[in-house]
């Protein structure tokens, strides 16, 4: 069911916060719909299920170079900043775009038995998230420099890049969340 709407959220048994936008309009529409609360309860009572996609990873974090002012959900102790070129190995284009390998760092059921020895995703973002506890990290990236690429803890989960564009690299991860997360 793709919703917005509080009552159908309220019965989810699993949550995918998508992503694609900008991270303070994000907040708001969460807020002025009065969400937040609701997706609190969902991910750190209840404990279902939640994966966020591209900017749904950031919605997870507390804070935004793109917003400065707006809180993110905050369910995890890290915050999104803007691709620094400064730092780059050599010369790259902000955004991101493109197809990239993801490495991953720690065992999660939803790689469990994928059969894939490569894991590429496709991605198109400018921010990338920085966790403050690297047990939070779950996969790495590296453009110009490494960068998270995905953070799990629990029952939450995030991925930087786009599974639904990432042809059977994101089908399997898909299916890893639908049957064994």
């Amino acid at each position: 069911v793709v919703s917005s709407d509080a009552e159908d959220i309220s019965k989810a048994k699993k949550i995918i916060l998508p992503g694609v936008g900008h991270f303070g309009q994000a907040m708001r529409s969460i807020d002025e719909r009065g969400l937040r609360e609701l997706l609190d309860h969902k991910a750190l009572e209840e404990r279902v299920p939640v994966m966020g996609i591209c900017l749904g990873i950031q919605l997870m974090t507390e804070s935004s170079d793109e917003a400065p002012d707006a809180h993110g959900l905050g369910w995890f102790k890290a915050r999104s900043r803007r691709f620094d070129p400064s730092r780059f190995d050599r010369p790259l284009r902000v955004p991101h775009m493109g197809w990239n390998t993801a490495e991953i760092v720690k065992p999660h059921p939803v790689f469990d038995g994928d059969g894939i020895d490569e894991h590429r995703f496709y991605f198109v973002h400018s921010y990338a998230v920085q966790c403050d506890d690297e047990e939070d990290v779950l996969c790495r990236t590296t453009y110009g420099y490494p960068f998270v690429s995905a953070f799990a803890k629990n029952n939450l989960m995030g991925f930087q890049f786009h599974p639904e564009k990432s042809h059977k690299y994101g089908m399997s991860l898909f299916k890893g969340f639908v049957d064994r997360f």
